[in-house]
């Protein structure tokens, strides 16, 4: 996996609000990190979206240490994210910048008591979905996060369905929708809460939440990579 430049990146998320990380795992790594679901000991907690009305389906947050592919790929994405996170911050006046590794962010979470790890699996069977949401667990929030579909999608695929959604809302407007389908390794990058956008004054804030809708037929399975502990 070769994450493309800060730069690219951000032209995407300006132009779109989203980027896509084309090949991030292999079809190979895929099904590795899916059965992972089938090894309980390597998570942390489990939550069903039906208990708490997050949705219909299931996910699972890893415990440490995490697999090592999935730790590979967070510490080999934060820099060139931490380089667009910054460019945010100083866009809507905020003066504290992010650090440029991982462990140093981390750092900053666990001296706040965030210090339980947020990667996960998610799982849906057929008719399941996710409410539209943000993914922040304490005071201390990575402005970034990434989705990568494992499933192969397609009537001939593993499930049919499941788009990805975004809502964006802006100030005195009504709130866009957007429903992206991504390939089996594809991964997805995105606001976790908000992002800046231009605006007749300058930058004003865009609030972002994410979701996914129903899936018609099969199994979906997704990793999430968020950047900042849980408390």
């Amino acid at each position: 996996m070769s994450l493309p430049q800060a730069d690219d990146l951000l032209r995407q998320l300006d132009r779109q609000g989203f980027a896509r990380l084309p090949a991030f795992l292999s079809p190979d790594e895929c099904r590795e990190v899916e059965a992972y679901w089938g090894e309980p000991d390597r998570f942390r907690s489990e939550v069903d979206m039906r208990r708490h009305g997050y949705g219909e389906g299931s996910y699972r947050y890893f415990a440490n240490p995490l697999p090592e592919s999935i730790e590979q790929r967070r510490r080999e994405a934060f820099p060139e994210l931490a380089k667009i996170a910054n460019v945010w911050q100083e866009r809507l006046g905020v003066v504290e910048r992010h650090p440029q590794t991982l462990d140093e962010f981390l750092d900053r979470c666990a001296a706040t008591g965030q210090s339980k790890p947020t990667p996960l699996l998610l799982r849906y069977e057929e008719g399941g979905y996710n409410r539209l949401h943000q993914d922040r667990y304490g005071e201390i929030a990575f402005p970034l996060q990434i989705v990568v579909l494992l499933s192969r999608p397609g009537v001939d695929g593993d499930f049919s369905g499941g788009e990805f959604l975004l809502t964006e809302g802006r100030p005195r407007m009504q709130s866009k929708g957007t429903a992206v389908t991504l390939d089996q390794g594809e991964a997805l990058l995105f606001p976790n809460q908000l992002r800046p956008v231009e605006s007749a004054r300058g930058y004003a804030r865009a609030n972002v939440r994410h979701g996914i809708s129903e899936v018609r037929s099969g199994v979906r399975m997704a990793l999430g990579l968020i950047f900042h502990d849980a408390a």
